[in-house]
């Protein structure tokens, strides 16, 4: 490898040329349209919740088809996206982008004509492999629009408020238009969002240069393998919910994620021409951004998942209090994106993805030491897991990308999308099973006994100091892998594990 491209490969891609951008003013079109894409995202299991109960009496549906109904647009989003990614940066990103926004229409328009839940997970599963198509390539596009990385955040930020904005009012708009008109219609707002995007990304957002695009051959084998251990590793937590720690069956997805993983590295090491090289992935700004990325994702989801039973079981407040328990949340996400910008300015991209991992992480230790005392302290911990949750969601993937080389975008975004996918996954596993090793009966029947009571307050502490510990050193790992790129020592860590080809 000559020392030019060794450059080009450390450095990331490099200014987006003379005609990018100078303001987010003069791209409103295609941030318009990439912020339509996320917005899908974030809306669509948030609002199809509310329905779940609905669609169950109108589809004869069981409790395990109305899991199926979520779960399979996040199993498939989630196990397909490393493959679509690499797909993209081979055959234009923005080429993909249209196709998955097609296919989006269409399945959101054919649940106008669902019959059985079969058919609706059908649907589910289409929109899972659209997302897979359109997401990560909408903060690839919106990163490749700007050749400042001022204007990178700041476009990564308002892109993200607008997904989470419709996260926010998914279930109060869901119930709202369940009010007056059946649950179709919570699919079918998908259509026109579907089409602004289409118009956005059509004419706001340039065709990929050739120069710009991976030209190797796409690794099947190693797509495949990637694809069914991260089906695994986002089944294995639902299956540690339902079926228990005593059973067999989650321990053996589990192994067969590990046993895959283990499979994927081998595959990737000895390819000639790797679905994601290794050495990419030591990068330190690449390998210390996916930390904190994984980190906030463990928090914030087994969080969430702890405050909504410790609220609803524990001390008894119905669901609508319950919802409005966590507004703080709600509000910091929604709110804080106002502040992402300047802090980044005032702490620099390096630091401030590392503090803001630090936040999430100090939250979710107040969850675990204090959150038992009163409502106050698990409010102070939701307001601190979303503060740095704000921060880092955009900064490290900003960061992901600055140390990927120009070809190798897309694929970078889907990588951390999957990590937050998968260790949001691993949250939700960790708390489940340690709930059920130490609480005895069953966790949903109300009038619990004094020692259940005692079982699960336990439990909450032991597993948010689990998943506090976890948190933690992946964050310190990824200060250590930053700290190592501010050094200016990615060079030699490139070189080392850079496969001849790349």
């Amino acid at each position: 490898m000559s020392s030019e491209q060794t450059t080009d490969i450390v450095m990331g891609p490099g200014p987006a040329g003379p005609s990018s951008p100078r303001s987010l003013r003069e791209a409103w079109v295609a941030l318009a349209g990439l912020s339509a894409v996320f917005l899908f995202e974030m809306l669509d299991n948030s609002i199809l919740n509310v329905a779940l109960p609905t669609i169950g009496r109108e589809l004869h549906a069981s409790t395990t088809a109305l899991q199926w109904v979520t779960g399979a647009y996040a199993v498939v989003f989630g196990g397909s996206m490393l493959a679509f990614g690499a797909v993209a940066d081979r055959f234009g990103r923005r080429r993909i982008m249209l196709i998955g926004l097609v296919l989006l229409g269409v399945a959101s328009l054919a649940t106008a004509f669902v019959l059985t839940a079969a058919q609706l997970i059908a649907v589910r599963a289409a929109m899972g492999v659209a997302a897979a198509m359109t997401t990560p390539g909408s903060m690839a596009l919106a990163f490749r629009l700007f050749d400042e990385d001022n204007l990178r955040v700041r476009a990564a930020t308002l892109i993200s408020t607008v997904g989470l904005v419709g996260l926010a009012i998914g279930p109060t708009a869901g119930g709202l238009v369940l009010a007056v008109a059946p649950w179709q219609v919570l699919l079918l707002v998908n259509v026109p969002i579907a089409v602004l995007a289409i118009i956005g990304v059509r004419f706001g957002v340039a065709a990929d240069a050739p120069a710009g695009l991976h030209r190797d051959p796409v690794d099947v084998a190693g797509a495949v393998t990637a694809t069914a251990t991260i089906v695994l590793a986002l089944v294995a937590p639902t299956l540690f919910v339902n079926e228990g720690a005593g059973s067999w069956v989650p321990w053996a997805a589990t192994a067969a994620a590990v046993v895959g993983a283990i499979l994927f590295v081998l595959r990737e090491r000895r390819a000639r021409h790797p679905l994601l090289a290794l050495g990419l992935v030591a990068h330190p700004l690449v390998s210390s951004g996916l930390a904190f990325k994984a980190a906030a994702g463990l928090a914030t989801a087994g969080l969430g998942y702890m405050v909504t039973l410790q609220l609803q079981l524990d001390w008894g407040w119905p669901p609508a209090l319950a919802a409005i328990g966590m507004l703080p949340q709600v509000v910091v996400l929604v709110a804080g994106g106002a502040f992402v910008g300047p802090f980044v300015r005032r702490a620099g991209l390096d630091r401030a993805a590392w503090l803001s991992a630090a936040v999430v992480v100090l939250g979710l230790a107040v969850y675990a030491l204090l959150g038992g005392f009163g409502y106050v302290w698990v409010a102070i911990a939701l307001v601190l897991v979303a503060a740095g949750m704000r921060v880092v969601g955009v900064v490290a993937g900003v960061n992901v990308l600055r140390g990927l080389p120009e070809n190798r975008t897309t694929i970078g975004a889907a990588l951390t999308d999957t990590a937050t996918e998968v260790t949001s996954g691993a949250g939700i596993a960790v708390t489940g099973t340690i709930l059920a090793a130490l609480f005895t009966g069953d966790i949903a029947t109300s009038g619990w006994s004094a020692r259940q009571t005692a079982e699960f307050r336990a439990s909450v502490t032991i597993a948010g100091l689990v998943l506090t510990v976890v948190a933690a050193a992946l964050v310190g790992w990824g200060i250590a892998r930053s700290r190592r790129a501010a050094n200016g020592q990615a060079t030699t860590s490139g070189d080392d594990a850079m496969p001849d080809g790349v």
